[in-house]
């Protein structure tokens, strides 16, 4: 049982797809609270601009980390969402700030719902990423 690259990016991964899973919950949380119109555009869209520059931020390091562990495995596993990440911030509306969410264009209804069904989307990913690094990081520091 030896404690390799690997299982450290495996270890890290796993953190931080619990970090991301909380972001997650947050947005499909903020989504709902407009949809009920619980709160106005303009505040939600303030306070989830500012992570989505992080949770890109956080999914590039840990696939970063994977090229140099060679772990292709889990490279290939998270590349369709990096570069749904990357077209997606690629197309965002025009803003002074960085962030992918317009108070001008969010309550509408075909914004929302999509907003919210890449919510639902990316728990259930993150969800399955998590349990997936937790068997990689099991095997990894059992078959070593």
């Amino acid at each position: 049982m030896a404690f390799t690259f690997a299982a450290f990016c495996y270890i890290a991964a796993l953190i931080f797809t619990a970090v991301l899973i909380f972001f997650v919950i947050f947005h499909i949380i903020a989504f709902d609270e407009l949809k009920t119109d619980y709160k106005n555009p303009i505040d939600q869209c303030n306070s989830l601009n500012p992570l989505v520059l992080p949770e890109y931020a956080i999914q590039i390091l840990y696939t970063v980390l994977f090229v140099f562990a060679w772990q292709l495995g889990s490279v290939l596993f998270n590349l369709p969402l990096l570069v749904y990440h990357v077209r997606r911030y690629m197309n965002r509306p025009v803003m002074s700030s960085p962030g992918l969410y317009d108070p001008t264009t969010i309550m509408n209804a075909d914004e929302l719902n999509r907003a919210q069904r890449e919510g639902w989307v990316k728990l259930a990913f993150y969800l399955i990423s998590f349990f997936y690094y937790l068997y990689s990081m099991i095997y990894v520091l059992v078959s070593n």
